[in-house]
């Protein structure tokens, strides 16, 4: 025992520790109470115990060890920080607990181990319990199975992640013990559950008995989809979903159901282990494969396609396997070892799966080739081996490799390779499948559909079928302009007849995908739209600026074609036929001094054939024959210079005006350079070229004369036609210039002896590399040393520069500008100048030799393979893409022991890149990627040259590729901190350069977020720079999507880390010049003047766009000004003249049926239906989709667009057609809806308004159109709008409120209901009072036929609400019964089923109130109850009835405030009195404690008679000048000096200070300014009202109604003040008890009742004290009541009803204290009771006349004790002397009493049982008497005899017992009784009392009003007696003070 008392002395850590078992045991239960009894899951006290915890639950002890169980899941499941011992805890769970032979230890072994799981550790539980599957005691392996198998059961797959158990259970099945066997197999049907058949492929080894075994079992299963029981801490939302459904009967949202299980598809691929496949080849293997056996080919072969049947393989180096296939597959004779060799590589593409991509473009042609073979197993072998090859890589990448054999002369070839394309087609998208892509093929299937061979024809049109069903027949059209009708129907046909990969419902996906594609590319003629795509490339004739550092964009093919496709061709004309073509367009004098000796007839001559051409119509002007009479003798020899500059000049204006041919220009050019270089002439002459480039096109023109000028000797001329050249690039863009073309005549100037013809052509050079940038050096490197520095000198001067906006082009061009320019992507550019580079195909001179050197053991020899590669590079300078096997050996060599190899081969990459230029592109992968693993190397030259070569090859390819597929996001991956560093630097820079990215890019976003948390800090803080980057392209949404899977410790750092990244995401980089020269008339329509009503509210306004938009706004009305362009910009062309016709067209497309096929088609499943919690990507593409058919191009672009700004101005332009297009709007109603449905889930509040306005002015327009929304459009809309009514913003709400009351009018009421219903379902509170209070209004103005499905459903339902813990919801649902009793009556009471007693009263109190609305308002309610005001913004009335019979004191505070602004801002208004008709009622105030935040909704309709009887005071001190309109930058000082003048003596002044601070406190946001001061305006609050008492009250020159209003106006702020509980709870106690006392004196001042309505101030004043009492800190009022009532009862003077109104107040805060003693702090509340018990000792107390303040004080410690118990004694800390309280006894006393209280129960029972045994008779007589009296009150005429009769019986027998009496009646009945018996009582002690009936009943504070609802139903069932009725009502007047005009009293 003296060991027991020395460990029980120890603190409970220690004895947590204690050698002995018993100690520990007592620490155990000790750290269990503890542990329950701390609330706060942060408290610190937690962490004390964190190292203890794993010897709970390894405790040696087994008693002891169950009680340290119970200890530990409490701390792991209370404890913020429990996770941090996951690791230790749960591997002590599996040693030391699951071998216990005891269940519960198991047990709670288990429940440990899942509440990690709870608290978000589920990866450390579930490592730790497959490490205990490697336990060698059975007992532990058994119980970490069950344990696992528990938490998939309850967690579900998205937690457990499966792939490590799946990878262990096989072993389980070869366990020896049976039960591990057993459990093994019910793990493996749990798994089956949630991942099906994606199971079998890994158990596909185990025993075939057990696998049969397990194939019974999972086909017992049911089918359905398991879900998640549990939840995560983080997943409360979903389990508070669950169980909704769950009380719902689980069949709501099956639509989220089905995507979820959809998503829940596990690929049985990613469950599986990777083998490694290429050290387990025969070692004799490529021996084998040449030998010339057939035999040894095939063993070699059969050894191969038995390690490929691996289903997934590890990756590796495979380039050497792959090529030794395709040696067999292209060249072997024997058949059957093709089609081995075809099978081997399909089962390599199948396991590597993307990995193979790099190996595709190896092959792809070989297999395609190999289609000659006939035989059947062959084609299937190659057929299999294509298709698996394609899932590995891209169209894009295999293009060229399949062109190429699309042209053999073999038909089968040539049908198999578009057999292949048609099946690899289903696999591509619209995005996958761009323009640039899609045109070489359709080329190729046109040349096939009219192939002789029939099976050659059909394959192209199936594949033509095919690419139509994916990327719909718009995109696919423009190629088939030539093909005739009846092919056009058979590729029609294939289409229709198609089904694409993974379509539900027979090819939806397909209609889908056509028409998400119809909205890419435009119509054929449409020309390209301004605010397109921005991946779109320049236009042929306007190149725009290149990406930075890179090459700018130059013509694909068809740019450069397209000034050809309107080439003006001219055959040349005899001198003759040109003399009569001249002479009839030329004044005749003019023909005749052509070739006057005498210069001055010459020049008359020129002049005159100048005005000729002026003059002449373009249609009419023989060009040929104009030029030829000018070159006429002297031609271009003329001597006069004056004659030659008219004569150039004249061949300019005929080059601008005529139809200029190219014959026409050879007449002239010959002559033009001739001249070019003359001092006086030149500048003609240059004029005159450039005319001829506009009309010929510049490349030809320069080609002839850059040729012309160089075979001339005049250094002169050729100086001055090489800077016209340099001008002329830099004016037309260097679209479709043959650079070979002059390139040589470049290299002579610069050889030439003549400075300034080397100075041009360096000048020249310059111009030149702005367009095609480094490569250009290469063709001068052999340029003598000084030329070659002039050459960098220049080249240096252009670095950083952007190419001009060509500002000149053919004109003809435009037409095919738009086509051109949609070909090319973002990176198409770089299809530039490097395509005219003269490239040499080195495939020949990279021998096997070199190869084989390059692959040699020794380090030299490949070395000296890799020198010889280098030198064959430098001395091509520009190579093409083939070059051979180079590639595979190149990628051997960057693996290299010898770091010096490795270098120079990056560096021969880099050699390449530049050589190779564009064609670089089908490299990336099989040698580009490989580079970006040496940024990881330890060597930091290494790494430098690696990031050089990487930007070389990044500047010829552009980005796509590399960011295309996982291969990023796999070297992410890689934990190497120089790896990611570098890679992280680089992406940083290179994204925000790019327009679009793949969407590839999001599957570096997880490593991304791995990367912020690395432990390098150099890592993270490149991680933290690139993610603006991520981003800018991926949007702030996705992102934040994507940290769901994080830890969440690491989600809150990576979210925090997100939101300072979003601050500084970078804009994404300008659409080139054309597209951004015309961006700014995108938005042109928001921007109009004439904008719909309140557009000077419009968000719009205040923002712009990134560009700079001078005047394009308002140039565009101004019809041909709008055609000028932008200054500096771009000069007025055709095509921009049809951009800005295109944005000036309609912006809805009427589409016959449209809307119809649509609702076809979500009926048949089709297509997704608008169903989700949140929208998920795949909504918003099938929405693009549809609408791409229903809106222009641009508009659609806008409202798709990233950029929320883009969406306002969007909106505005739908705003401003919406009248002028309504036909068309109502098309597309459904899609318009759909799209505003989206912006609801915006957090951006500018989108969210203009789309509230726009929905304002549709449903106004729908309306008036009498249109009525089919139930398709509603349910898609509706339920998304009624999201946005519980929106925290006032303004918002009250427009979704404007939109639901118009709705109503376009939708029946009745079929809105059931939306509103499900709205009150929502966890918002705000959204539950909306809906209901609209439920409210619905009934009001509709009936109760609104309800659906039936009334008392839907009443039952809105029932349950008033019981809700927010007091707006209760409220709202207590108003909305309230609708339905006005309509229905009685009948509600039945309709809302049965309510709890509290709840029952408050509905009885809320109906007995509306009952006091006047004749009047109900007359006026006949008025039409909405109408709409004619600005649509304005406010719309909430409860018209209501708000048209407003209460005078909300009308005037809300005048005063008005006044207040209009004093402010000199305004002079004249106040005339009051209309008698605004009655004051509280019914508002009382039913919504929010009003006060609602006063502003009347200042913004019509107050004109309101504000026309108000008399503004006169002012006599200035008003006060600081507002609260701006509360944000207002400080204390401004807040101090308003509250001090809340205390002025100056009326007025008071008045208007008040105004200001009901600002502030009427908005929530602002409301919080006033924290920290509501006891100094408090304080200021209660002095006024003494001023007023004492003062103002008495002053008789003061007219009341300055008083009145003053009154008004304070209660009106401290009612504002109390409904925001935050600011209530911060009053002081003394604070508070001067507030009550001069509320109460002010309720006992019988002056007030003198000023007119001064009773109904009295009672605004009653529930300002009501509010007090609820809202104030509970400790704080009950304090400063019980201290007011010491005073009250001290005081002589005092009026004695003052302190039964106080006494009042407490019965009132003692009825509400089982709702609050948690709140209370009951020390004080103790030593208040004992300092007023020792004023008030118990005989001081019964001196008193009255005994009231004695029962009180009883009733109050009463009531304390029974909601305490004992533990009340334990509160009494703060009273010093214990002993001598007299509080301390009485407490004791009540405790003992009701400990006692249970015995006294029992004794009464068996008393009453004695009773009826021994006395049956007489209880049968009292039995009689009772019934007889019953029978009297269910009567009509004998109900208050009935009443009194009962009453003096009660009196009589005071134990008589009712119960059986009244147990069969209804409870209105029951009510009715006690109510009746309770008044008698008060209506006989009242008799000889104070008259006001201010004394409080002795059993209860309740007295009811008996309501016009609650006529008692009598037993018989008849009606009350009217008579009794009223005599009833006339008694209740008098008590409630109404009948002689006393004050009204606090409500109890």
């Amino acid at each position: 025992m003296g060991d027991d008392s020395e460990w029980m002395k120890l603190p409970m850590d220690q004895k947590c520790e204690h050698k002995i078992w018993k100690a520990r045991l007592n620490g155990y239960e000790e750290a269990l109470k503890l542990f329950q009894r701390i609330k706060d899951e942060k408290s610190p006290e937690w962490g004390k115990y964190l190292g203890l915890i794993k010897k709970f639950v390894t405790d040696s002890n087994a008693i002891a060890q169950l009680k340290g169980l119970e200890a530990a899941l409490a701390f792991i499941e209370n404890a913020h920080v429990a996770g941090k011992t996951t690791g230790e805890v749960v591997s002590g769970v599996v040693g030391k607990v699951f071998n216990q032979p005891k269940a519960r230890a198991k047990e709670l072994g288990t429940d440990i181990c899942l509440m990690y799981i709870e608290i978000e550790k589920a990866e450390v539980v579930q490592d730790e319990l497959i490490k205990g599957l490697d336990n060698k005691n059975p007992k532990i392996v058994v119980a970490c199975i069950e344990t696992l198998k528990k938490a998939l059961c309850e967690f579900g797959s998205k937690i457990i992640t499966l792939k490590p158990v799946v990878k262990v259970l096989p072993k389980q099945f070869e366990s020896r013990e049976k039960v591990v066997r057993d459990e093994a197999r019910l793990l493996a049907v749990e798994i089956y559950r949630w991942i099906r058949d994606a199971l079998r492929t890994p158990l596909q080894n185990i025993n075939s008995v057990q696998l049969k075994e397990l194939e019974e079992e999972w086909v017992k299963l049911p089918t359905a989809a398991p879900k998640q029981t549990r939840f995560l801490r983080s997943q409360q939302d979903l389990k508070a979903k669950f169980e909704q459904q769950q009380t719902d009967g689980g069949d709501e949202a099956d639509g989220d159901d089905d995507d979820e299980a959809e998503a829940a598809q596990v690929d049985p691929y990613e469950l599986l282990e990777a083998v490694e496949i290429l050290s387990k080849l025969p070692k004799d293997f490529y021996e084998k494969i040449e030998a010339k056996k057939w035999q040894e080919r095939k063993e070699a072969l059969e050894a191969v396609e038995a390690l490929i049947k691996n289903p997934k393989l590890e990756s590796g180096d495979y380039g050497d396997l792959v090529r030794a296939l395709k040696k067999v597959i292209g060249k072997d004779a024997n058949v059957m070892l093709v089609a081995m060799a075809a099978k081997c590589l399909a089962g390599l593409a199948a396991g590597l799966r993307k990995k193979f991509g790099t190996y595709a473009g190896l092959v792809v042609s070989t297999i395609l080739e190999k289609f000659k073979e006939k035989k059947p197993q062959v084609v299937l072998a190659l057929q299999e081996a294509i298709d698996a090859v394609f899932l590995t890589t891209t169209l894009q990448n295999i293009s060229e490799d399949v062109l190429s054999v699309m042209d053999n002369k073999n038909p089968s070839i040539k049908q198999q390779a578009s057999l292949f394309l048609a099946r690899s087609f289903r696999h591509c998208t619209p995005s996958t499948m761009p323009k640039s892509v899609l045109k070489p093929f359709c080329a190729a299937f046109l040349k096939q559909v009219n192939d002789s061979a029939p099976e050659v024809r059909d394959a192209a049109f199936e594949a033509l079928g095919t690419a139509m069903k994916v990327v719909g027949e718009k995109a696919v059209n423009p190629f088939l302009t030539d093909v005739d009708k009846l092919k056009l129907d058979k590729i029609k046909e294939c289409a229709d007849k198609l089904e694409l990969v993974g379509t539900k419902g027979g090819g939806s996906g397909g209609e889908k995908k056509e028409k998400s594609a119809a909205k890419a590319p435009p119509p054929v003629e449409a020309p390209a739209k301004p605010s397109g795509p921005p991946k779109k490339a320049p236009s042929a004739k306007a190149a725009g600026p290149p990406k930075k550092g890179k090459p700018a964009s130059a013509p694909s093919a068809k740019s450069k074609k397209a000034p050809d496709t309107k080439e003006i061709v001219e055959t040349e004309l005899s001198p003759e036929v040109c003399e009569e073509k001249a002479a009839a367009v030329l004044p005749a004098s003019c023909m005749q001094l052509l070739d006057s000796a005498n210069w001055k007839e010459r020049l008359a001559s020129m002049e005159e054939f100048q005005k000729a051409v002026e003059q002449m119509d373009k249609s009419e002007m023989p060009c040929q024959a104009l030029v030829k009479m000018l070159a006429k003798k002297p031609g271009w020899k003329e001597t006069n210079f004056q004659v030659m500059q008219m004569k150039l000049h004249i061949v300019g204006l005929i080059a601008q005006k005529g139809s200029f041919s190219k014959t026409s220009a050879l007449v002239v050019l010959d002559g033009l350079v001739d001249k070019i270089g003359d001092v006086k002439c030149g500048s003609n002459a240059k004029e005159a070229l450039t005319a001829i480039g506009v009309a010929c096109s510049l490349p030809w023109t320069a080609e002839q004369v850059v040729s012309m000028a160089f075979a001339q000797k005049n250094p002169k001329n050729q100086a001055e036609t090489l800077n016209w050249l340099a001008n002329a690039m830099k004016e037309f863009g260097f679209a479709g210039i043959n650079v070979k073309a002059f390139i040589n005549n470049v290299k002579t100037a610069l050889g030439a002896t003549n400075p300034a013809v080397r100075t041009s052509a360096i000048t020249l050079l310059g111009v030149m590399y702005l367009y095609m940038g480094a490569p250009l050096r290469m063709f001068f490197e052999d340029e003598k040393p000084a030329l070659l520095s002039q050459i960098d000198a220049e080249f240096e001067k252009m670095q950083g520069q952007s190419p001009p906006a060509p500002i000149r082009g053919k004109k003809a061009g435009a037409d095919e500008e738009g086509d051109a320019a949609e070909e090319e992507e973002v990176d198409s550019g770089a299809r530039d100048s490097m395509d005219v580079l003269p490239r040499t195909d080195i495939s020949d001179k990279i021998t096997l030799d070199m190869v084989s050197k390059i692959s040699d053991k020794n380090w030299k020899i490949r070395k000296e393979g890799l020198d010889e590669v280098a030198a064959v590079i430098s001395e091509a300078k520009f190579i093409q893409a083939n070059i051979g096997e180079l590639p595979m050996a190149l990628k051997g060599r960057l693996s290299d022991s010898n770091k010096l190899l490795v270098q120079q081969a990056l560096n021969i990459l880099q050699q390449i890149a530049t050589a190779m230029g564009p064609s670089l592109k089908q490299h990336v992968k099989n040698m580009g990627i490989p580079v970006i693993t040496f940024l990881g190397d330890s060597k930091a030259n290494v790494r430098a040259a690696a990031l050089s070569t990487l930007n070389a090859w990044v500047e010829q390819t552009g980005m796509k590729e590399w960011l295309e597929g996982e291969d990023l996001s796999e070297e992410l991956k890689k934990e190497n901190p120089f790896l990611r560093q570098e890679l992280l630097g680089w992406l940083a820079e290179k994204l925000p350069t790019l327009r679009t990215v793949p969407t590839d890019l999001m599957l570096c976003v997880p490593p991304l977020y791995t990367c912020l948390e690395d432990r390098s800090g150099d890592v993270r803080k490149k991680a933290q720079d690139a993610l603006p980057s991520f981003m800018m392209h991926l949007g702030y949404e996705k992102m934040i999507k994507a940290t769901g899977k994080l830890k969440p410790a690491s989600k809150d750092q990576v979210v925090g880390i997100l939101e300072k990244a979003r601050a500084v995401m970078p804009a994404k980089p300008a659409v080139p010049v054309k597209a951004a020269a015309s961006k700014p008339a995108s938005s042109a329509p928001a921007a109009k003047p004439a904008s719909a009503p309140a557009r000077n509210q419009s968000p719009s306004e205040d923002f712009s766009e990134p560009e700079p938009k001078p005047d394009t706004k308002k140039a565009k009305p101004a019809g041909p000004a709008a055609k000028k362009g932008v200054v500096g910009k771009k000069p007025p062309v055709k095509a921009g003249a049809k951009d800005e016709e295109d944005k000036s067209g309609p912006i809805f497309i009427l589409v016959p049926n449209g809307k119809e096929q649509r609702i076809k088609e979500e009926k048949t499943l089709k297509i997704l239906k608008w169903n989700f919690t949140t929208p998920r990507d795949e909504y918003v593409e099938q929405l693009k989709a549809q609408m791409s058919t229903c809106l222009a191009k641009w508009l659609q672009d806008e409202l798709f667009h990233f950029d929320f700004q883009r969406h306002v101005k969007a909106i505005g332009a739908m705003i401003e057609h919406m009248e002028p297009e309504c036909e068309a709007v109502i098309g597309c109603l459904d899609l318009i809806l759909k799209w505003f449905t989206l912006r609801f889930f915006d957090t951006n509040t500018s989108v969210l308004m203009k789309a509230l306005e726009f929905l304002k002015l549709l449903f106004i327009m729908l309306s008036r159109k009498n249109y009525q929304l089919n139930d398709y459009e509603a349910s898609s809309f509706i339920p998304y709008l009624i999201l946005k009514v519980g929106e925290s913003k006032d303004v918002v709400r009250k427009d979704v409120r404007a939109i639901l009351t118009m709705l109503c009018k376009v939708y029946a009421a009745s079929k809105v209901f059931p939306f509103l219903m499900e709205g009150t379902k929502s966890k918002n509170s705000k959204q539950r009072s909306e809906c209901l209070e609209e439920l409210g209004c619905l009934i009001e103005n509709f009936g109760m036929n609104v309800c659906q499905p039936t009334p008392a459903k839907a009443l039952k339902e809105i029932a349950v609400h008033i019981g809700d813990r927010d007091t707006t919801v209760r409220n709202a649902a207590l108003n909305t019964v309230v609708a339905a009793y006005n309509a229905c009556g009685d009948q509600v009471f039945k309709l809302i089923g049965k309510l709890s007693e509290k709840e029952m009263s408050m509905l009885e109190e809320r109906i007995k109130r509306s009952a006091k609305k006047t004749p009047a308002a109900s007359a006026k309610q006949e008025r039409p109850q909405r109408e709409h005001p004619a600005n649509p913004n304005a406010t719309f009335l909430r409860k018209p009835a209501q708000e048209e019979v407003p209460n005078k004191l909300k009308i005037m505070y809300r005048t005063y405030r008005i006044q207040a602004r209009a004093q402010n801002a000199h305004l002079e208004q004249s106040a005339p009195s009051i209309p008698k008709e605004f009655q004051l009622d509280l019914d508002v105030f009382e039913n919504n404690h929010t009003c006060a935040r609602e006063i502003p909704d009347l200042v913004q309709h019509k107050l004109d008679e309101v504000l026309e009887p108000v008399m503004i005071p006169d002012r006599k001190i200035r008003s006060v000048s600081p507002h609260f309109d701006d509360i944000h930058n207002s400080t204390a000082s401004t807040i101090n000096f308003v509250i001090s003048q809340v205390a002025s003596g100056d009326i007025n002044t008071s008045i208007q200070a008040l105004a200001q601070i009901d600002e502030v406190l009427r908005q929530a946001d602002k409301a919080e300014a006033m924290s920290g001061h509501i006891d100094q305006f408090l304080i200021a609050t209660f002095m006024q009202l003494r001023l007023i008492y004492n003062t103002h009250m008495a002053d008789d020159r003061l007219d009341k109604k300055d008083i009145f209003k003053l009154y008004s106006c304070i209660i009106g702020n401290m009612l504002s003040l109390f409904s925001m509980e935050s600011l209530a709870r911060e009053a002081s106690m003394g604070v508070l008890k001067d507030l009550m006392h001069g509320l109460i004196t002010l309720m006992l001042d019988s002056r007030v009742e003198d000023i007119e309505d001064g009773q109904q101030l009295i009672r605004s004043v009653n529930l300002l004290v009501v509010r007090v009492l609820e809202k104030s800190d509970q400790t704080n009022i009950l304090s400063a009541l019980l201290v007011l009532l010491q005073d009250s009862l001290i005081s002589t003077a005092g009026s004695p009803l003052f302190s039964e109104l106080v006494m009042k107040c407490l019965w009132r805060m003692i009825r509400f204290l089982p709702q609050t003693i948690n709140s209370i702090n009951l020390d004080r509340i103790l030593l208040d009771v004992h300092n007023f018990m020792k004023v008030f000792p118990k005989e001081k107390l019964k001196q008193l006349k009255s005994d009231v303040p004695h029962r009180t004080l009883k009733t109050l410690l009463h009531t304390l004790c029974r909601l305490t118990g004992a533990k009340i004694l334990d509160h009494m800390s703060m009273i010093e002397n214990r002993n001598e309280s007299e509080l301390e006894a009485h407490l004791r006393r009540v405790v003992k009493h009701s400990a006692n209280l249970s015995g006294l129960k029992s004794d009464k029972s068996s008393e009453k049982g004695a009773l009826r045994s021994d006395d049956k008779v007489i209880m049968a007589k009292v039995s009689d008497i009772l019934s007889e009296i019953f029978k009297k009150i269910g009567s009509k005429e004998n109900t208050k005899e009935g009443l009194t009769e009962l009453y003096e019986y009660k009196q009589k027998y005071s134990d008589a017992d009712l119960e059986p009496f009244l147990r069969n009646t209804s409870q209105f009945f029951q009510s009715y009784v006690e109510r009746g018996l309770r008044m008698i009582e008060s209506e006989r002690e009242g008799k000889g009392r104070i008259q006001t009936s201010t004394v409080i009943p002795q059993h209860s504070t309740d007295s009811y009003l008996p309501s016009s609802s609650t006529v008692p139903i009598s037993s018989n069932g008849d009606d009350m007696n009217a008579a009794a009725y009223y005599e009833r009502l006339k008694i209740l007047r008098q008590r409630r003070g109404l009948e002689n005009s006393t004050v009204c009293l606090i409500k109890p």
